[in-house]
């Protein structure tokens, strides 16, 4: 990934939209943002999303913000008006099963990848959440904290966002003995004693060390950590 274009002065009192808005004085008209929904989480896919926002004020969303700021109503709201308003955007879901076989960094970044390849726009430019994305054949940049400073990032986390939260609430269906419409398979004390209680259920995720413990498998080095909260 590059840095920021030539050209795109951001002013640190911008907001949301700054670096949106620099790109495109810089030339780069579709401006795509990406982000993933569910890397911490013990149990469940991880789902991402690419998004492009139009330019001028259709593209400006109502209380758009890091979707782990906003309530699930504000998030929902938001969400319709994300995809209504875009030029493009795009989901693309990594089972349980996939992230335990490809490692959460690599399915992470392949997931991000797939989104932003399915987009029906091509970008010029391509902002992330923190993590390079290589490989694209367009210039990018990874933000740190990107949701909360990048329009385009902070859409993506929305449709992420609200996409797993809806997964998850489907399967607390299939599995309501585990609260997954509750803690949406992050790793808090209520999931814990259900983990222990019931033993990991098909879409617990075996690289996760305390899902290993209540399966009664051994740890491995390449077991992930129970970190995160989106």
């Amino acid at each position: 990934m590059t840095q920021v274009a030539r050209g795109a002065t951001i002013r640190k009192d911008a907001g949301l939209y700054g670096y949106d808005r620099a790109l495109r004085r810089a030339g780069f008209g579709a401006v795509a943002g990406v982000d993933e929904a569910g890397r911490g989480a013990c149990a469940g896919p991880l789902v991402a999303a690419a998004v492009i926002l139009p330019e001028g004020r259709r593209g400006e969303v109502p209380g758009l913000a890091d979707s782990k700021l906003l309530t699930p109503a504000r998030r929902e709201a938001c969400y319709a008006e994300v995809v209504r308003r875009a030029v493009a955007w795009s989901v693309v879901v990594m089972s349980p099963a996939d992230c335990d076989a490809l490692g959460m960094h690599h399915v992470n970044i392949t997931a991000l990848r797939r989104a932003l390849a399915r987009l029906s726009i091509k970008p010029d430019y391509v902002l992330s959440d923190g993590f390079s994305v290589d490989g694209l054949g367009v210039p990018g940049l990874a933000v740190w904290k990107g949701d909360r400073v990048s329009a385009s990032i902070a859409a993506a986390s929305v449709v992420a966002k609200v996409t797993r939260d809806r997964m998850m609430c489907e399967l607390h269906a299939e599995y309501p003995e585990y609260e997954f419409a509750i803690h949406k398979g992050y790793v808090t004390a209520l999931h814990e004693e259900r983990l222990a209680r019931y033993g990991p259920s098909p879409v617990h995720r075996l690289r996760y060390q305390n899902v290993r413990a209540a399966a009664g498998l051994a740890r491995y080095a390449g077991a992930a950590t129970t970190e995160g909260v989106r």
